[in-house]
């Protein structure tokens, strides 16, 4: 875990605040980061770390905010093919399941 992201997931769940963490747990084809990236949210949507920015970032944070919500962990799958990336003008086009689960609102 990147240390930038793990200070911070501490530091968060001491206080008791809201959290969740995005793990890239599979990548197939020409995806932004590899598999073991992370990436924290904090529950007003700051993030810590990065999976590879854009789009594929963005759709994450709004997901991770939902888990947090809903307290379930979830896999998300991104789909970056060649249209969907061609359409955002990205130049990766693979697809990568990410595993989100909310860590924060209890004190550790």
């Amino acid at each position: 875990m990147d240390r930038e992201v793990l200070h911070k997931a501490v530091e968060l769940m001491a206080k008791g605040e809201p959290c969740a963490l995005a793990t890239v747990i599979r990548v197939k084809g020409s995806a932004p980061r590899e598999a073991g990236t992370q990436m924290l949210i904090t529950g007003t949507g700051q993030i810590y770390g990065t999976i590879g920015g854009g789009c594929a970032e963005a759709a994450v944070r709004q997901r991770a905010l939902l888990v947090m919500a809903k307290g379930e962990a979830e896999v998300y799958h991104l789909d970056l093919t060649a249209d969907t990336a061609a359409d955002e003008g990205m130049v990766c086009g693979g697809v990568m399941d990410v595993f989100i689960e909310s860590l924060g609102g209890q004190r550790c």
